[in-house]
């Protein structure tokens, strides 16, 4: 009997490690990512790229406007993205992204009747976001088989986190080992059209952390 997974996929590090682990573990993958008005196109043309190589069975863009809300500076150009760390939550938190963003892929998940959902999320160099922390998946898991008809009917739906626990490190050795090629992923916060990275955001400063404290070759373009 084949497994389906619903796999939340930006073009980043962390959800491609988490695309293929799922891949390893003999799910038949269903890629979902978001046009949420984010400030570049870099990361969703990374997604295509890695759902494509990966062999993704469907891949599904969803456009969400998040940039009318605002409130983050990644979908508000009069926000400046930081380039030195900060106490507290950033201002690159986007106000419940996955909670928003996990909905859509529990419907698709309902849709496909897949019992199975991935995220990419890490409470380990936790940023500040508050929906990264284990309680918050745990919650949205017991939401989750509340509000379907899966649930209803004893078909149980599981909110996979296999990053939560791994540091940056841990998860491109992680990746690594399973062959992905971060070449082809995006993870700075102000990448630019090329998909080349700032070097500075907190994203890429993390990025940089962990190819070095894993002992491997980062291979991000880099601006100038």
């Amino acid at each position: 009997m084949t497994k389906k997974a619903v796999v939340l996929l930006s073009g980043g590090l962390d959800s491609t490690t988490v695309l293929a682990h799922a891949k390893a573990e003999g799910y038949d993958t269903y890629a979902l990512s978001f046009n949420y008005g984010q400030r570049h196109d870099a990361e969703l043309d990374a997604a295509k790229r890695i759902a494509s190589a990966m062999g993704v069975i469907e891949h599904k863009v969803v456009p969400i406007d998040l940039a009318s809300l605002g409130g983050s500076a990644l979908t508000d150009h009069s926000i400046d993205v930081p380039t030195e760390a900060s106490e507290g939550i950033p201002v690159t938190y986007v106000p419940a992204r996955n909670t928003v963003f996990l909905s859509i892929a529990l419907g698709w998940a309902e849709v496909l009747e897949a019992q199975n959902i991935f995220i990419g999320v890490s409470a380990v160099d936790y940023s500040g976001y508050p929906d990264c922390r284990p309680e918050y998946i745990e919650a949205y898991e017991r939401l989750a088989n509340l509000a379907t008809r899966m649930g209803v009917e004893g078909r149980t739906i599981k909110i996979h986190t296999p990053l939560i626990e791994l540091s940056k490190a841990e998860t491109v050795q992680l990746g690594s080992r399973l062959g992905v090629d971060y070449s082809l992923t995006v993870s700075c916060y102000q990448a630019n059209e090329a998909g080349e990275a700032c070097g500075r955001c907190d994203s890429c400063r993390l990025r940089q952390k962990g190819f070095a404290e894993a002992g491997l070759a980062d291979p991000t373009r880099y601006q100038g």
